[in-house]
């Protein structure tokens, strides 16, 4: 029995995933009816020919059809679809069959793949759910712990958090101390010490200690619950491309459908034409106004910019981000793992004067390879990559939020912060070079013996090479740069004057990321911004164009309308100059097939041009068109 029941779970999911595509499946499937249709007219297979053209009307425009009329109904304005459908009908009335079946065909096409982007675009928000706490550990008055569901939290309840646990929601720490990633709410890599009464967001990690921790804001209000309202909010804005393409449908239609309406009654009263005569000019009408070669100007170059994107690494998820990038002004980049290594290296290690270097090194790096704190991490590698391999074991005794105590060959090692080796004797040793040192950005760890200061090792999250090369890129194309960071004011200025960047803005949490972002696109109207973490999402979805790392986390991913799928910064400058061209090659689609289309309506009118004529010039000019737009596929831009 239990075998059957899994069985029947997984039937309807395989059909629930298999949903979301249905109208693609159903446009590709109209186009090979067309193609049966197509070859048992030339052998003469009249009816059946025309019964498999009704089967590619019906499965191809059907939620095209059903999209239009509800959409007509609901908002009492006409739209393209509508236009298209009785296009393609008017066609077939007067026996152009494939004609009509194209057309559907192309429209079906088109509205599968935005059906497709959209839904596509819609999974970000799983993805931050997933990252939300469903349980917590709630501390009772005889001592113990329940685990308790987080919606049963209260205001004011006393939780227990163990090391590796996320922090099931905001509040503060009553007692314990611990080391905290909040790489999910600031993006920084380097964990943040927190002792009692310092904050915590729920959704970051506990790395190291347990601690109790007191409830202070209801689930709804949490930062990271927040982000995730930020991310809807954003997404639920329209472009003013799409503003305005919007209102540009509803007047063509209402404009051709006037017109051909017109069409079959004023010429018979004005001109003397007979009924059949006005009738069939009304037909040829509709047929040469419907937009064939208007669709067919945007989406095959929209398509081969997309493929060519794809073969260079870069991942649009639709043409209207395509668009977005060639008006992009100016680009917001985010710090850590998409300017810099997002990982601290040593940059600078000092030595006094009466000790060996590499001695020196590996006492200091036998201390931190016994701490799992991404400073220490760093130190030990960097004793590695100078040929120090054998790190002895070594019992040290931790400082929480200052550093590591060590006894070795009966003498007390200090390592740590400045406050925890004097700090007096480390702002004075080397001749004061620490404080050059924070001048350049960098986080400084001294060791000090019985002595005084022994060592003292420089570290800093590195600037990418790749990334000033392509800030420069950008900045060739007349882009403004911005960088956006958690960090001080003293480390964003270096890193930004490191990487080239034309302006920084410090110290942004992700609804201050957005507050940004929002007052660029105020000033530059179309704005890129480039990220790779969760903290990131809101301000991705805020941003004209959001571009994500391939490395990144899933919900920058899926936030992002334009994915880097190398990790290459480079890529985003020949994304614009892609975008460009294409936009260039859209105008002159769009201005050679309403200069066609302008010129058959107006030789239909003064009874130039036959139905056979105008179908060609029709086709003729959207066949054209696509291939003006396959010139997108060449990589030479």
């Amino acid at each position: 029995m239990s075998t059957i029941q899994i069985h029947e779970d997984e039937k309807p999911s395989f059909l629930k995933s298999l949903l979301p595509h249905i109208e693609l499946f159903a446009a590709l499937f109209s186009g090979g009816l067309i193609l049966v249709a197509w070859g048992l007219g030339r052998s003469d297979y009249e009816t059946a020919s025309i019964v498999f053209y009704l089967l590619a009307f019906v499965i191809g425009g059907f939620a095209k059809a059903k999209e239009g009329l509800e959409a007509t109904i609901q908002e009492k304005e006409l739209n393209v679809e509508m236009l298209m459908i009785l296009a393609a009908i008017g066609s077939s009335i007067i026996g152009y069959w494939t004609e009509g079946a194209i057309l559907i065909f192309i429209f079906a096409l088109s509205g599968a793949l935005e059906t497709y982007t959209m839904n596509k675009s819609r999974k970000e928000i799983s993805s931050l759910m997933k990252l939300q706490p469903e349980e917590a550990w709630r501390l009772n008055s005889d001592g113990s712990s329940t685990r308790v569901s987080v919606s049963d939290l209260f205001l004011g309840d006393q939780l227990v958090v163990r090391p590796g646990e996320r922090i099931p929601a905001d509040g503060k720490i009553i007692s314990g101390t611990t080391a905290i990633d909040e790489s999910a709410i600031s993006g920084e890599s380097i964990p943040v010490f927190k002792q009692s009464t310092d904050e915590l967001f729920a959704g970051t990690v506990n790395i190291s200690g347990a601690i109790t921790m007191e409830m202070t804001k209801a689930n709804e209000d949490t930062l990271f619950q927040k982000i995730i309202n930020l991310v809807l909010s954003a997404q639920d804005e329209k472009s003013p491309a799409q503003q305005f393409i919007e209102r540009f449908e509803g007047r063509y239609v209402k404009l051709v459908l006037v017109t051909v309406g017109l069409m079959m009654f004023l010429p018979h009263y004005l001109l003397g034409w007979d009924w059949n005569t006005t009738f069939y000019r009304a037909m040829v009408l509709l047929v040469v106004a419907s937009p064939c070669a208007l669709v067919a100007a945007i989406m095959p170059a929209t398509l081969a910019a997309i493929s060519n994107g794809a073969k260079s690494g870069i991942l649009f998820k639709g043409g209207m981000h395509l668009e977005n990038v060639s008006e992009m002004k100016a680009i917001a980049f985010d710090k850590t793992g998409t300017l810099t290594q997002g990982k601290p290296i040593v940059t600078d290690f000092f030595v006094r004067e009466d000790l060996d270097y590499l001695t020196t090194l590996t006492t200091l790096a036998t201390i931190e390879a016994q701490s799992n704190h991404p400073l220490a991490q760093a130190i030990t590698s960097y004793a590695k990559s100078e040929g120090i391999d054998q790190l002895p074991l070594l019992h040290i005794e931790d400082k929480p939020g200052f550093g590591l105590q060590a006894i070795i060959d009966e003498q007390t090692i200090l390592v740590g912060k400045p406050e925890f080796v004097n700090k007096e004797d480390a702002f004075s040793f080397y001749d004061g070079i620490a404080a050059a040192l924070a001048d350049e950005g960098k986080t400084v760890i001294f060791m000090r013996d019985e002595k005084g200061i022994a060592a003292a090792a420089a570290l800093k999250d590195t600037v990418r090479e790749e990334a000033k090369d392509a800030i420069k890129l950008l900045q060739s194309l007349g882009i403004k740069t911005v960088m956006l960071t958690g960090d001080n004011e003293k480390t964003a200025k270096v890193i930004a004057k490191e990487a080239g960047i034309d302006q920084y803005i410090a110290e942004c949490l992700p609804e201050t990321k957005v507050k940004h972002m929002k007052e660029l696109l105020e000033e530059h109207k179309f704005v890129g911004m480039v990220g790779d973490g969760i903290n990131d999402a809101p301000a991705l979805a805020t941003a004209t164009t959001g571009f994500a790392m391939g490395e990144g986390t899933d919900v920058a991913l899926e936030t992002a309308d334009v994915v880097l799928m190398k990790n290459d910064l480079s890529k985003i400058a020949y994304a614009v100059k892609m975008s460009r061209k294409m936009q260039r090659i859209v105008k002159q689609n769009i201005v050679f097939s309403i200069s066609i289309i302008a010129v058959l309506i107006i030789s239909n009118f003064l009874q130039v041009v036959d139905l056979p004529l105008g179908v060609i010039g029709h086709e003729g000019s959207t066949i054209l068109v696509i291939l003006n737009g396959l010139r997108m596929l060449n990589r030479n831009i």
